[in-house]
């Protein structure tokens, strides 16, 4: 299977640009000087975001920056509060992770005056003259995750769970998901019987929904296109208390541990593997070279309803039981123990 994901990087074409011709009078770190990186995350609470951070930390490091990190616990206020703290400690550059994609255009806006640039890490700031965007490519995210489902029940009846409503990402994953399915809906070989989004990504308002959906469709549900295995996971308990859990095929996303393991149990058909360690990695070596006013790499543009933001999009695997070994276990994202423990 061909996922190197190194080669990503090496084929981007290049893309010269500094800051967006925005403001860039905070004056730039020169080489042998330290950069400050402050690291706002929406939510430390999700197992996502800590490998996140403590890859992008690391990389960081190596590079000879220091990170200050805050996590805003899903809140937009404190996520605005923190960023606005980030920048009073005198940080060289801003990376984001929003919790809400339209609320944090303010905190660009604050940062574009003070001269410090911003990225959008993993998830677009909108209608913001945001410095630059890395990501995965979201649309395909959920065209891989339709993809799979439609493979495996290519008629029935389909029930919908997007992520977070504030989260662009979820609205990329649902373009995605119809691209293949909205063709599929046309010929009347699928019926969508519900479709909600759950709030924050929890999976406890994931279980509320699908246990809403069994009783309406009297539990006539072939397929769930969860966004992530966050969401799979809750949707996967409703199914379990009608003991229908491995008999309704489940998309995924992120390859959480909770999700390998119920794909390595049958209860999950597949996740989505983003390849973290690349992301961020290769974040942290955006963050240091913006921080010193050096010419980046990108593969692409982002239009965020204000702008064309120049982005750096990596390529999402997917993943079932057939592959976990050469892609998760392989690259060390999660352990093979953990993984089979409840399956062996």
């Amino acid at each position: 299977m061909k996922y190197l994901y190194t080669v990503i990087v090496a084929a981007v074409m290049l893309f010269a640009f500094t800051a967006n011709g925005q403001d860039t009078s905070k004056e730039k770190k020169k080489e042998n000087e330290e950069i400050i990186i402050g690291l706002s995350i929406d939510d430390l609470r999700l197992e996502r975001w800590q490998k996140d951070r403590d890859l992008f930390v690391a990389q960081a490091k190596k590079l000879g920056a220091k990170v200050i990190v805050q996590s805003a616990n899903g809140e937009d206020a404190k996520q605005m509060s923190q960023t606005e703290n980030l920048l009073s400690q005198g940080v060289d550059i801003l990376v984001i992770i929003p919790h809400s994609s339209d609320a944090m255009a303010s905190a660009v806006d604050s940062a574009n005056k003070q001269g410090v640039p911003v990225i959008a890490y993993d998830r677009i700031i909108t209608n913001s003259n945001v410095n630059a965007y890395i990501s995965f490519d979201n649309i395909r995210v959920g065209e891989m995750q339709a993809e799979y489902l439609v493979n495996k029940v290519p008629q029935g009846n389909y029930f919908l769970i997007g992520g977070s409503p504030t989260d662009n990402n979820a609205k990329l994953f649902r373009k995605g998901q119809m691209n293949i399915l909205q063709p599929l809906i046309d010929k009347g070989d699928i019926k969508v019987v519900g479709d909600q989004w759950a709030k924050d990504w929890q999976a406890n308002e994931a279980m509320s929904i699908m246990e809403n959906g069994l009783t309406s469709t009297k539990n006539n549900v072939d397929a769930v296109v969860a966004s992530n295995d966050s969401t799979a996971g809750g949707a996967i308990q409703a199914l379990a208390s009608q003991g229908m859990d491995g008999d309704v095929v489940v998309s995924g996303q992120d390859a959480d541990l909770a999700g390998l393991q119920r794909i390595a149990e049958g209860k999950q058909a597949m996740t989505v593997y983003k390849p973290v360690k690349t992301l961020a990695t290769e974040a942290a070596k955006l963050a240091d070279r913006l921080a010193r006013g050096k010419d980046i790499e990108a593969n692409g543009k982002t239009n965020n309803g204000k702008i064309d933001v120049p982005s750096i999009l990596l390529d999402p695997i997917s993943v079932d039981q057939t592959n976990i070994k050469e892609t998760v276990i392989k690259d060390g994202f999660q352990e093979e123990a953990k993984i089979y423990k409840n399956s062996k």
